[in-house]
């Protein structure tokens, strides 16, 4: 994992500046379409109405789609999709983590019941 630790010092570092959660996934899209290596294509979509919905993406789509699903509170809520070639075992954890730390921004459209939320 090691060589995606300057891509993960870039995405902490939006993620800990916060914001408009619009402007933090497309940052994060950036980051991830400048530093991973072959990559083409960067883009996540969203659940809506049981449907993925793509939301901010960078590049052209000309290769097979490796994507990682973004969980929150155990429901699928969107899905982080890369093509940059063949990803190892290393590339495969970086994207899951990275849907980790981007989840609670990708609750486009989520019920919350009322409750308050912040991510």
């Amino acid at each position: 994992m090691s060589s995606y630790s300057g891509a993960l010092e870039a995405i902490d570092r939006i993620l800990n500046r916060g914001g408009d959660a619009d402007d933090v996934l497309r940052q994060v899209v950036a980051v991830l379409y400048e530093r991973l290596e072959g990559c083409s294509w960067v883009g996540i979509s969203f659940v809506e109405g049981g449907e993925l919905a793509l939301g901010p993406e960078r590049g052209e789509r000309t290769g097979e789609e490796t994507s990682a699903p973004i969980s929150y509170d155990g429901t699928v809520v969107a899905e982080l999709g890369v093509v940059a070639g063949r990803l190892d075992a290393g590339g495969l954890a970086f994207l899951e983590r990275v849907a980790l730390l981007i989840s609670p921004y990708c609750l486009v459209g989520w019920d919350t019941g009322g409750e308050a939320w912040a991510p």
